[in-house]
C-alpha cells in the first residue's frame, strides 16, 4: 500500500501542516535552492484525497538540464569510456584536480552547450507530470515560466491545481546561461 493514500498517513500531514500554518510541506533537500523545490501537499485525485510528492522547478532549469543532458549524451558519443565526471574532494574538502581525459571531456560538454544555446537548438515549454506510480503518493514534476520558486508561487500553484484552473503556457522557450562577472 502507498503511504501517501493512507488517510491516517494524510491526515498526520493535514495536522502538520495546519501546525506549519502552510498548504505544503518542504522536503529538506540539498537540491533545493530559488529554482527548484521539493514539497507535499494535499490534493485529490478519482475523488479522494491524496499527497502530491511535488518537485517544481523554473523553466530556466529545466532547460538548463535538457541542454546539459544533450551535451552529454553527445561526449558519450565522442568518448566511448565516458561515464559521467565525478569531483573528488581531498580531507579538506578542495576538489581535487580532473584527470586530463576528465578535463578534455569536460570542456568538449561546455562547448557544446554553448553552441546548443547559441543555435537555441533546445526549447522547453511549462508542464506537469502526474506519476500514479510513485513510491509515496503520487509524484508530480512540474516547470514553470517563472524566475525563482518562493513560497507565493508554491502557494498559487497548489491552489490553481487543486482548484483545476492551471493555465500552463504552451510557447516553447529558450535559454542563455547567466555569464559570471569574474
Amino acid at each position: 500500500m502507498n503511504p501517501g493514500f493512507d488517510p491516517s498517513t494524510i491526515k498526520a500531514l493535514k495536522e502538520e501542516l495546519k501546525t506549519l500554518g502552510q498548504p505544503f510541506k518542504l522536503i529538506p533537500e540539498e537540491e533545493n535552492s530559488d529554482e527548484y523545490v521539493n514539497f507535499y501537499f494535499i490534493g485529490m485525485y478519482e475523488g479522494k484525497e491524496v499527497i502530491y510528492d511535488t518537485a517544481l522547478y523554473t523553466l530556466r532549469l529545466h532547460h538548463s538540464s535538457e541542454v546539459y543532458e544533450l551535451a552529454e549524451h553527445e561526449a558519450a558519443k565522442k568518448f566511448p569510456n565516458f561515464s559521467g565526471i565525478s569531483y573528488q574532494e581531498d580531507e579538506n574538502g578542495n576538489l581535487l584536480p580532473l584527470s586530463s581525459e576528465e578535463e578534455e571531456v569536460g570542456w568538449f560538454i561546455t562547448e557544446i552547450i554553448m553552441e546548443l544555446e547559441e543555435e537555441e537548438a533546445v526549447k522547453v515549454q511549462e508542464f506537469v507530470d502526474i506519476d500514479t506510480h510513485h513510491d509515496y503518493g503520487i509524484g508530480l514534476d512540474a516547470a514553470l515560466n517563472v524566475d525563482y520558486i518562493d513560497e507565493k508561487t508554491i502557494r498559487k500553484f497548489i491552489q490553481e491545481f487543486n482548484d483545476d484552473t492551471l493555465k500552463l503556457d504552451d510557447t516553447l522557450y529558450s535559454f542563455q546561461s547567466e555569464e559570471e562577472d569574474v
